[in-house]
């Protein structure tokens, strides 16, 4: 009989199949998007962080020094409720007489306008009789309705840091609900951005 032919691999104890495991990948964190489905900015922050939630509530003097609060805005329908910086001043002035102007298109869709700044009842008086406006304007002295909106905030104007209202409207729904924020507005066409959105809630 033939010889065996023994085998050098004789002995010697079998090699472990070396398998690769698999490749270690950490889970992509998408940042917030701050883009709607139409395109448009959809507000990022704090002032953001309210959409969706009771609106904080507040009882304000008007410019006639008459007490009025949220929540005898919105059992009369949804609420355009916006914070300004002064009475008076250019970009102000634009954003009142917008508003102003299209009075009717607001009320037909069952919105209220009201402006918000830290400016006197008697400056409002003065501001409203000026412009001819057609809506309340509230007193917030001591800014505790612009702090619990977070509008009350760090600006800077000619290198000079100071505390001030950031231009800011809300939406708010007959439920009492904040349906959407606009920060740091610019007003040339905030009025259209405005009933474009009061038209999505109807």
């Amino acid at each position: 009989m033939p010889k065996k032919i023994a085998s050098s691999t004789a002995g010697r104890a079998k090699p472990k199949p070396v398998t690769m495991s698999k490749p270690v990948t950490k889970r992509a964190v998408k940042a917030p998007s701050t883009m709607s489905k139409k395109g448009k900015p959809v507000a990022t922050g704090t002032d953001a962080s309210l959409v969706g939630k009771k609106a904080p509530a507040f009882t304000l003097p008007d410019q006639d020094g008459k007490p009025v609060s949220l929540a005898s805005l919105t059992a009369r329908g949804p609420v355009v409720l916006y914070f300004y910086p002064k009475d008076m001043t250019p970009g102000c002035t634009i954003e009142a007489c917008s508003f102003r102007d299209n009075s009717n298109k607001l009320r037909a869709l069952g919105a209220q306008v009201i402006g918000v700044s830290a400016d006197s009842p008697a400056s409002h008086v003065k501001f409203i009789a000026k412009q001819s406006l057609n809506f309340p304007l509230l007193s917030d002295p001591a800014n505790t309705t612009t702090k619990a909106y977070g509008v009350y905030k760090m600006k800077s104007l000619y290198g000079r840091q100071f505390m001030g209202i950031e231009r800011t409207t809300f939406i708010i729904g007959r439920d009492g609900v904040v349906k959407q924020v606009f920060p740091k507005v610019k007003v040339n066409g905030h009025t259209d951005e405005v009933l474009d959105a009061l038209k999505q809630l109807n």
